[in-house]
């Protein structure tokens, strides 16, 4: 029935009608959903007071206001129902249901080691596994997450422990979360030497949100000044009563560097689980799961960590992981060697993935190829569409201050690009956190993993108020780069997370005045390893770009991410001669102190330059 709305404008009435529309809905998707005319929809919403554009995404409440002006009732759908609603007509149920108790088998715990920086837990784990993962860290911080198996032996039986190595400090807090919510068992580390601390009763309170029990190791007892009880009787007052005091809490004293008692915890962590826990799967179910980490890899693609939760994946299973899809090629276990199967609590590495899904999602083994490609790509439009697409010319950083000085801005969007998906969402949930009052937000309108595209510079023109993107531990594509000097889309990159929230903090309080700003020198690209005794290797380059200069600062390129930063042009040489800089389309040897180099690598050469102020 057609009828005037609102104005004059004609619209169909709903009679009271539900309708259900996603997030992130337009009044185009409206307008389809009652067979109406979209022009006629931004009217009525000019008339409501709200300028919208057909294409725009609008506002549950709007969406719902309008429903009220047309008689609809107008339910916005979560993505969690929406995503189920997709499975199901697929005839797929994702869940719980394993089936009776005839078909449940006993499965390994999955641990996450939490606690405050600096007690130890990188050293913990790195004395479980007998690996050192800390050496590759950018500040010394655990930046990005995965998940081992270990074998111990508890009265005679040997038993697994499957760990997800979570990150390890404040401004990681959603994937500690998250961690916690995948885990049967949370391992709390706390120092002997500095007792309880402020991130020691934030993950106390994650795990006990989560539900989940808690083993304590008391670690670094071999240093001076340690006092295990101490730290038994601190935390007695977030109710973790040592066994030894009357409670429950198992609590076990150790040493990650000296190796010390690491026995005695695997052990503790069995015994935990089976007092407190029933851990069963079924394991010839389809597997289920989800994905511990993911990042692109320049040789294999794709590459995701996933936990399975319940089934067996094999090689060859059709499967689909948030909005990837794909048919698994190969799986490694945590020492690189190839598994033809993995079962409950069972963490791999799984090759064959169209896209990088992201740190979180969930996997599932669908009957063939095309099934999995129609549920990603449907995921994929969703995600497509919830992501504003206006045209404004950009801004850069310093723009935006002036504009919230002079009252202009109201909203700073942001784009994030980062080397692996963990730490994408680590620093989105970082920076959705800052806090600076009403006049100004910020809002997120993409993010992802690997190179900064064109695409992403691209959105960022296109976006209504300018979007600025943050590159994480990666680098442009040549032709984004281009279009972003061109342009003027302003890309910042980082190594560290926390020099990221700084900046966009004091961007947002208006007080975004640095004292130096980088300049690149130029480029050179690697064409020839050569080793000189005493020195390691020298790069022999092409200068593509600006020129190289001895003595400037240098990072390390490789396929669009940074593999090395903080480096210095320590030597450079033209033929057998000292040169103090090469320019672009000459030869030359390099030298920047590191020795894992590659052909085809770029060295990137930069001077900071002090910024005059306002």
């Amino acid at each position: 029935m057609q009828a005037p709305a609102v104005g004059g404008v004609s619209a169909p009435r709903g009679n009271g009608k539900t309708i259900r529309l996603p997030q992130g809905a337009s009044l185009t998707d409206f307008a389809e959903k009652i067979g109406a005319n979209p022009a006629s929809l931004v009217a009525i919403m000019m008339h409501l007071g709200k300028m919208v554009t057909a294409t725009q995404s609008v506002d549950p409440d709007d969406l719902q206001a309008l429903g009220l002006e047309l008689d609809f009732d107008v339910q916005v759908v979560s993505p969690e129902d929406e995503d189920r609603a997709l499975l199901e007509s697929f005839d797929i149920e994702y869940g719980e249901d394993e089936g009776g108790e005839e078909h449940l088998q006993a499965r390994p715990p999955v641990v996450t080691v939490m606690g405050h920086v600096d007690h130890g837990k990188t050293k913990l784990l790195d004395a479980v596994r007998h690996a050192n993962v800390q050496a590759g860290e950018a500040g010394g911080i655990t930046q990005h997450i995965g998940a081992y198996q270990v074998e111990t032996e508890v009265d005679g039986e040997e038993r697994k422990i499957t760990f997800i190595d979570t990150p390890g400090h404040e401004a990681f807090t959603a994937m500690r979360a998250r961690g916690a919510d995948t885990t049967d068992l949370v391992v709390l580390v706390v120092a002997a030497d500095d007792g309880v601390k402020p991130q020691t009763t934030e993950a106390i309170d994650h795990a006990t949100a989560a539900g989940v029990p808690i083993v304590v190791a008391v670690n670094k007892i071999d240093v001076e000044g340690a006092d295990p009880n101490k730290v038994r009787a601190q935390l007695t007052e977030y109710g973790l009563v040592a066994e030894e005091f009357g409670g429950q809490t198992m609590f076990v004293d150790v040493s990650a560097k000296q190796g010390t008692n690491i026995d005695g915890l695997l052990e503790a962590i069995i015994l935990a689980a089976d007092a407190e826990l029933e851990l069963k799967a079924n394991p010839d179910m389809p597997a289920q799961g989800s994905a511990i980490e993911a990042h692109l890899d320049k040789g294999r693609g794709a590459v995701a960590t996933v936990l399975v939760q319940r089934g067996t994946l094999r090689v060859g299973d059709s499967i689909v992981c948030g909005v990837a899809n794909g048919r698994v090629r190969a799986m490694l276990d945590e020492n690189g060697n190839n598994v033809e199967e993995a079962g409950p609590s069972r963490p791999v590495l799984v090759l064959g993935l169209a896209a990088v899904p992201g740190a979180g999602d969930n996997f599932l083994v669908v009957d063939d190829d095309r099934v999995a490609r129609q549920i990603a790509d449907k995921r994929v439009a969703r995600k497509r569409n919830a992501e504003l697409l206006r045209s404004r010319k950009s801004s850069s950083l310093e723009e935006l201050f002036k504009d919230f000085q002079q009252g202009k801005r109201e909203e700073l969007l942001l784009i994030l690009k980062g080397d692996v998906s963990g730490s994408v969402e680590a620093l989105e949930d970082s920076l959705l956190k800052i806090d600076v009052g009403d006049e100004v937000s910020l809002r997120i309108i993409r993010r992802g993993v690997g190179a900064i595209t064109q695409d992403d510079v691209n959105l960022s023109l296109a976006s209504e108020e300018g979007a600025v993107i943050i590159g994480f531990n990666v680098r442009p594509e040549r032709n984004a780069q281009e279009i972003a000097d061109r342009e003027g889309v302003d890309i910042r990159y980082y190594s560290v997370i926390y020099q990221a929230i700084e900046e966009i903090e004091a961007a947002l309080k208006g007080m975004l005045k640095p004292e130096f700003e980088e300049v690149q020198l130029g480029t050179a690209e690697i064409r020839e390893i050569f080793k000189v005794p005493r020195i390691g290797n020298v790069a022999g380059s092409m200068v593509t770009s600006g020129h190289i200069q001895r003595n400037a600062k240098a990072r390390l390129v490789r396929d669009g991410v940074v593999v090395a930063d903080n480096l210095t042009v320590s030597s450079l040489r033209r033929f057998k001669e000292d040169a103090t800089e090469v320019r672009e389309g000459f030869e030359c040897g390099i030298g920047v102190g590191f020795n894992d180099i590659k052909l085809g690598d770029v060295i990137e050469c930069f001077e900071m330059r002090e910024k005059p102020r306002d």
